[in-house]
């Protein structure tokens, strides 16, 4: 199986922690050059200095990104794909807060689109002509199992999710014939930042303790436990090499078989 990623540019966004930062360490293990994006210096430059180094050629960097301003966001992809350009691109950006849809203000969902749909797009729009060039070309964007079965709670996630999910298999059949292929994974509940902000707030809308709280959540998981973000990593690694050139406009859940839907 071919997963060696030797001379390919990774860009991962949303890269500071959790998923995002697993990502960055499966590609480059696979010898990608990685550059990692996300709003704190800090934490990208020390990403960097850790991320491994499997052949001569990695040149492993950063950029410091609000996927929330897509103008500014722009602009710095546009001057690393003048310096290099980019053939695996990995969208990732923290979820919206948890609330029910209902009540839901405009403004929460015109955030959401904007961190989400259009940084997704703007990002895609300035690195696919590399790709193209290149022939190669990999876009994978880390949504949500809810673009599956809809998460209660979360609802202007859920409704961003799917239209992210929409705008990548249009996508996906748009530039199948320039070798590029789009897809998303699905993680299920993760051990991140963000799964500790949901069992929180279902902690304290039921009145059970934290710990109680996630219990019942990781019951919800046939494999009994939350994913670690390493295992998302690996999905997206696999996507973005070279033995996943066939595979395309896919919603893959990484989920423990919590998804029941098929």
């Amino acid at each position: 199986m071919d997963l060696d990623l030797t001379d390919r540019h990774a860009l991962v966004c949303g890269a500071s922690q959790g998923i995002g930062r697993a990502c960055a360490i499966e590609l480059a293990q696979l010898g990608a050059s990685v550059t990692v994006s996300a709003r704190h210096a800090d934490a990208l430059r020390q990403l960097v200095h850790e991320l491994p180094r499997a052949n001569a050629a990695q040149r492993h960097g950063f950029l410091v990104c609000d996927a929330a301003d897509t103008d500014s966001l722009r602009r710095a992809v546009d001057e690393l794909v003048t310096e290099r350009p980019v053939h695996i691109l990995v969208n990732n950006t923290g979820g919206p807060p948890p609330g029910p849809v209902h009540g839901a203000q405009i403004e929460a969902f015109l955030a959401a689109y904007r961190a989400h749909l259009v940084a997704n797009h703007v990002l895609a729009e300035t690195v696919i002509p590399g790709m193209q060039a290149a022939g190669f070309g990999r876009i994978v964007n880390i949504i949500s199992t809810s673009v599956k079965e809809p998460i209660a709670g979360l609802g202007v996630s859920n409704t961003t999710r799917w239209a992210v999910a929409s705008w990548a298999k249009t996508l996906a059949t748009e530039l199948a014939p320039f070798g590029i292929t789009v897809n998303n994974v699905l993680p299920g509940s993760t051990n991140t930042q963000r799964i500790k902000q949901i069992v929180a707030t279902r902690a304290e809308k039921s009145g059970a303790s934290v710990a109680d709280a996630q219990r019942a959540m990781e019951a919800e998981v046939p494999a009994r436990r939350f994913a670690e973000p390493a295992e998302i990593g690996a999905a997206v690694a696999f996507l973005a090499s070279p033995a996943a050139a066939y595979i395309t406009g896919v919603n893959l859940p990484v989920d423990g078989g919590r998804t029941r839907s098929l």
